[in-house]
């Protein structure tokens, strides 16, 4: 456990932007992480996970601890469901696998998705009709500045659309070092409805689709649309989907009748930000090293050397446009920092 200087990020975010941390130090377990919270408590940090939802727009004047906690268990079980335990520092597709291959169900429609488990509840992330808070349980968190350790409840996260407690009302307090849920061993919720998920399994003559089958098909449709961000640096989608009130929309629906939508509640509807920006003609665009994916509106990307500053002037434009135009605001789902 060494602290370094002057290290660079590259390799520590998927948008593979070159950036450098004051000081940088990789931690294995709690106790490593107490020690270094401990020894260095007057040090301004930053909080290193999978690095898949950031945007580095400068050096990094700060110790990065990188959180590095490896495992994964079952804790208790019964005939239905079985509760299971992974350390914050596990790749979030090789659990999600793990959970698939004990025939786990409840997160299969997540598969592929980057990052670690750590950072998964901050950003309740989701996919093809599944949220991080339909399966999860509790996390364990240690706190920045006493180490006290704390265990956060579903209801105590306050999940919202990629939103949570550790976005808001505790940002930048807390450490997760361990995240537990609750699935199927039996009686699996097969979630098909969203998306192409139906097609590509009727693409495989598929009838009765197995947890198996669902994740097969939302690998093959998230690699038929998104880059691999170890071939091409992306973070995913960079913008939320604009969620507005019905009566809002109505006005705008009015203007472009084209525009797809989903009714999300009685009162309220949810835009696909990629729809918008693809009709905006961004798709696809290029602007030296940074640009929109090809295949997905949703994705900038950096195709070799590009600044964080280029890849976020990018994604100004684009909501600036689409406010202009629409008269809707996109947020970013990536942190900028």
């Amino acid at each position: 456990m060494e602290i370094q200087t002057h290290f660079s990020l590259k390799k520590f975010n998927t948008f593979g932007i070159e950036a450098s941390a004051k000081q940088f130090v990789a931690v294995q377990n709690v106790l490593e992480l107490k020690t270094i919270l401990i020894e260095n408590n007057t040090e301004k940090k930053f909080i290193l996970g999978g690095g898949s939802n950031m945007l580095l727009t400068k050096d990094i004047d700060a110790l990065v601890i990188h959180i590095d906690l490896k495992g994964k268990k079952v804790i208790s079980e019964n005939e239905d469901f079985v509760w299971v335990e992974s350390q914050a520092g596990e790749n979030w597709h090789e659990f999600v696998l793990w959970t698939i291959e004990n025939d786990f169900g409840g997160l299969e429609n997540m598969s592929l998705i980057p990052g670690n488990v750590g950072t998964t509840p901050v950003q309740n992330i989701g996919a093809y009709g599944a949220e991080i808070k339909d399966t999860f349980i509790s996390c364990e968190a240690i706190r920045i500045d006493n180490q006290n350790i704390k265990t956060f409840t579903n209801s105590e996260c306050h999940f919202g659309y990629r939103e949570s407690i550790f976005k808001n009302e505790v940002k930048d307090q807390y450490i997760i070092t361990s995240v537990v849920f609750k699935l199927t061993k039996r009686n699996h919720i097969i979630n098909i409805s969203y998306g192409d998920i139906s097609g590509e399994l009727a693409k495989a003559n598929i009838i009765n689709p197995t947890i198996i089958d669902v994740s097969n098909a939302v690998i093959a449709i998230r690699q038929s649309k998104l880059p691999d961000p170890k071939e091409l640096g992306n973070s995913g989608s960079f913008f939320k989907n604009p969620i507005l009130l019905k009566t809002d929309f109505e006005k705008i629906h009015q203007k472009f009748p084209e525009m797809k939508y989903f009714e999300i509640s009685p009162t309220e509807v949810k835009v696909p930000a990629g729809w918008l920006i693809e009709q905006a003609g961004f798709k696809g665009k290029r602007f030296g090293d940074a640009g929109i994916h090809k295949n997905q509106a949703l994705v900038l990307v950096n195709y070799g050397n590009a600044t964080g500053q280029e890849i976020l002037n990018i994604s100004k434009n684009i909501q600036e446009t689409i406010f202009k135009t629409y008269g809707i605001q996109i947020e970013a789902e990536v942190n900028v920092i």
